[in-house]
């Protein structure tokens, strides 16, 4: 499953490399120029997601902020399913204020459960990113709680 993701996130990588962001409110709004002359456009609603995604990850916290108050916004207008893609990608970015996966997979959940949908692979792709962080996480706590088990043992045995 690993080994999955890393090729869906390598895919997704080179699909978005070298362009700025589709910052539109809804699919099939004029895209933005791009930073470079000649960089290739979105041609469609999963292309302009992926790009979302590598912008959103590069963002500071206070401009992520804004982002999620936006789109956040736009979210609550319209549950269409480019929205919540684009709301559970801000939902699921690590260490942001409003990280929330319980959230984000809930807003992934239509067009994930929908084959038909035109943005299930993309809400698939989403979906596994947040799973393997949150068992990634998992782990963490995991790890954590041994070291810090290790560390009273190791205190105990020092006492005489």
């Amino acid at each position: 499953m690993k080994r999955y993701v890393l090729v869906l996130m390598t895919l997704m990588s080179l699909l978005t490399a070298g362009c700025g962001v589709l910052r539109s409110v809804e699919p099939g709004a004029a895209p933005e120029p791009c930073v470079r002359t000649g960089a290739p456009r979105p041609v469609s609603d999963s292309e302009s997601l992926l790009m979302y995604f590598e912008h959103v990850r590069r963002l500071s916290a206070a401009e992520l902020a804004k982002e999620h108050d936006a789109v956040r916004q736009l979210y609550a207008r319209a549950h269409s399913d480019f929205n919540r893609v684009r709301y559970a990608m801000l939902l699921s970015v690590p260490g942001s204020a409003f990280n929330d996966d319980a959230r984000a997979l809930e807003a992934l959940d239509p067009p994930f459960k929908n084959p038909a949908a035109a943005l299930h692979n993309i809400a698939f792709v989403v979906r596994a990113q947040i799973q393997e962080q949150q068992r990634g996480q998992g782990l963490q706590q995991k790890l954590d709680a041994l070291r810090s088990l290790e560390k009273s043992l190791i205190e105990r045995g020092r006492k005489p």
